[in-house]
């Protein structure tokens, strides 16, 4: 009994780049505050690029408390939906075609979602990183935190609960 032979890297490299290009760029607020991805592996780290309009106290200068929470909330969901698409990715069961034809699961709800604020965002980049701790067919569970210049100082983290969409069948 033979083995399949395995795809070249750069097949699956695309694919999950493509894949992430897509979640991504179906929601035009990631685009408003200049969102990015920076992906390794299977490990997310959301990139907010800095620009003026993010600025919530000019006399600081200070990242927004709105913008901060967005990004923790979006880099949570991304997270969140990265995962679950993850094995469909890796398997080959979502294609390029599909991809390009906009065929991704519907995104998790927000249920609620707590942050804590911990120091000010200065005016520079910012990452984030969002962890999955319960993630099931109905509710997901996922803690985020978000730093700039020491991921060991981070300037704000969060805690949220979701509702998973039902599986199309």
């Amino acid at each position: 009994m033979s083995r399949a032979r395995p795809e070249p890297m750069q097949v699956v490299k695309q694919r999950r780049d493509a894949a992430l290009l897509a979640l991504a760029g179906r929601v035009p607020y990631i685009r408003f505050l200049n969102i990015s991805f920076d992906r390794r592996g299977d490990e997310l780290t959301g990139v907010l690029n800095f620009d003026d309009k993010l600025i919530g106290n000019p006399h600081l200068p200070a990242l927004h408390g709105g913008v901060t929470a967005a990004f923790l909330e979006v880099t949570s969901i991304i997270t969140l939906s990265w995962s679950v698409l993850w094995e469909d990715v890796e398997t080959g069961a979502l294609t390029l075609d599909a991809l390009e034809a906009g065929k991704l699961p519907r995104m998790p709800k927000t249920i609620d979602f707590t942050v804590d604020y911990l120091r000010s965002g200065l005016p520079r980049d910012a990452y984030a990183r969002a962890h999955v701790t319960r993630s099931g067919r109905r509710y997901a569970s996922v803690r985020a935190e978000t730093w700039q210049d020491n991921h060991a100082r981070p300037i704000a983290q969060a805690h949220a609960h979701f509702m998973m969409p039902r599986s199309e069948v």
